[in-house]
């Protein structure tokens, strides 16, 4: 009777242990997509912000070209 005993507490502690295995994992998963989100966002705003100084950039160049060629008297 007490080895029936014995094996019941065994399978009820390898069940607790496969079920806080796998929360683990779960949380785990978690934080992974969590990282994986943040680091997406990041990597998009740098983009934009790329593409918002590159778009300033260029239009500056092209106002300074526009007035040194009406300087120049080549546009009006």
């Amino acid at each position: 009777m007490a080895n029936k005993g014995l094996k019941d507490l065994k399978q009820h502690v390898e069940g607790v242990a496969q079920d806080a295995v796998t929360a683990a994992g779960a949380a785990a998963q978690q934080v992974v997509d969590q990282a994986t989100e943040a680091g997406q966002k990041a990597m998009d705003q740098v983009a934009k912000s790329t593409q918002e100084t590159i778009d300033k950039s260029a239009n500056q160049a092209s106002e300074s070209f526009s007035g040194f060629g009406k300087k120049l008297g080549l546009l009006k």
